[in-house]
Order: structure tokens, then sequence, then C-alpha cells
């Protein structure tokens, strides 16, 4: 639906941006300013992620003409074809399951900012190697938590957080550890989920002698971001809130 397509085919003109997706932003914007103020936080540790997953290449254009300049995706080939096309100041997020033999495909894209789903070892040696092999700097990778204990997430457990992260700093030099990941329960409440990636957050920190601050926490998604916030998110992930079902 995007392949070949020129850039400058895309770069549509601020004047024909959807007034619906302007006012979505602007909203989930505020939104966050708000939880922020709630949380007594700074609105500045907070960085909004917009999941452009099956949305245009247009779409995401015109949400980056808004200010939006990190994006997250979810499917491997997707996010390889909108890097190809889109401009490249765009932050791009991988936010989705990575297999190993997918890392080659995205460990080359220049401006793809961080690998948040990264769960095993197997997957970590894979993506340093996949990266070894690029003339880029470290690649920045948050590690993956499944905190709900649902079987159909991706994530590691709670328990094996400390010694993929160990893992990372030690043995891949061309990965960065910068933080850690979870998706909250689908049906439910997410505060015992966001509450026990905040845990391992402080028992990593502490074995691992990390400032805190040096480590991101990436929690909330379109129907629980304001909880996440109040439990110390840096990293909200927000789609549907921004894109609403446009194709």
């Amino acid at each position: 639906y995007m392949g070949g397509v020129p850039e400058k085919m895309i770069t549509s003109k601020a004047s024909q941006i959807a007034p619906d997706l302007r006012a979505a932003l602007a909203t989930v914007t505020s939104k966050i300013q708000e939880a922020a103020t709630l949380a007594g936080r700074d609105v500045k540790e907070i960085r909004l992620v917009a999941v452009s997953k099956t949305k245009s290449a247009e779409a995401v254009s015109e949400c980056l003409q808004l200010g939006q300049l990190h994006f997250g995706e979810n499917y491997v080939q997707e996010l390889v074809d909108k890097a190809k096309i889109l401009p490249n100041h765009i932050n791009w997020h991988f936010i989705g399951h990575l297999q190993t033999n997918k890392c080659k495909l995205i460990a080359g894209i220049p401006n793809l900012w961080v690998v948040e789903t990264i769960d095993s070892l197997r997957v970590a040696t894979a993506l340093n190697n996949a990266r070894a092999n690029v003339s880029l700097p470290p690649l920045r990778v948050f590690v993956q938590v499944n905190t709900s204990g649902e079987e159909s997430k991706s994530g590691c457990e709670p328990t094996e957080c400390e010694s993929i992260v160990r893992h990372v700093v030690a043995n891949c030099p061309h990965l960065a550890f910068s933080g850690l990941m979870t998706i909250g329960k689908l049906n439910g409440d997410c505060k015992e989920d966001f509450q026990k990636l905040r845990d391992c957050h402080q028992r990593l920190c502490s074995n691992l002698s990390l400032a805190k601050e040096s480590v991101e926490l990436s929690m909330g998604m379109s129907s629980d971001f304001p909880e996440a916030i109040q439990f110390g998110s840096t990293n909200v992930r927000v789609g549907s809130s921004i894109f609403g079902s446009r194709q």
C-alpha cells in the first residue's frame, strides 16, 4: 500500500491535515499534561509515541507536521517500508514481537530510535550481531517484561529480566540498554502490572548500580496511559486515541 510511493508524494500540506487527527493529538497531549500534574511530575519526562501500525504513510506524515516525532511500529516489514519513504528525522520505535530471523531487516534502519521488545538472550544476541554488520552507533533497546502472566503476550518473566539486561550490558556492545517495557492487562486493572514493572526497575537499578533516571519505563497505551504516568512511565505508546480507526 506504500511500496514505491516517492517521498515527495506523501508530504501533505499542513492545510490538508485532517482536523480529527489534529484534535486527537491535542487531546492526548493535554491528558498527558494532566496526568503529569496529578503525579507531581514534569511533563518533559514523558515521551509520547504515536503507534502508527497499519496506518498509512500519509497519516504518519500529517502527524509529523503537527510536531510528533516518535512513532511506533509492530510489524518488521511495515517499519522497513515506512522508514524508506518517510522523512528520516522521524524517531522509530519497534514495539512488536521480534523474531531472531528478522533482526537483520531492522538493524540497518538509521533512524530506528529503539527496539522496545527484547525478551530473550537469543533475540538480544541476534540483534547485536545484526547491528555489528552496519556502520551505525549502538542501538537503544528496552527489555520487555510480561507482568500480567498472560500467555498471549510476549515478554520475559519478571525473574528473568535482570539476566537479560546483564547479558545486553556485558555481551552486546552494539546495543545500548535503556529501559524496561510492558503491556498491561488487555481487559482489567493494569495498576498491578505497572507496579510490577516499577518493582523490576527498582531491583534492577539497585543490583546493577544503575541510575534510576537512566532506565526508562515504557508502559501505558490508549486505554491506560494516565495510570501508567502515575506509576512513573517515561514512554507512553498511544495508537487508537490518535489515529482512531483511520486507515
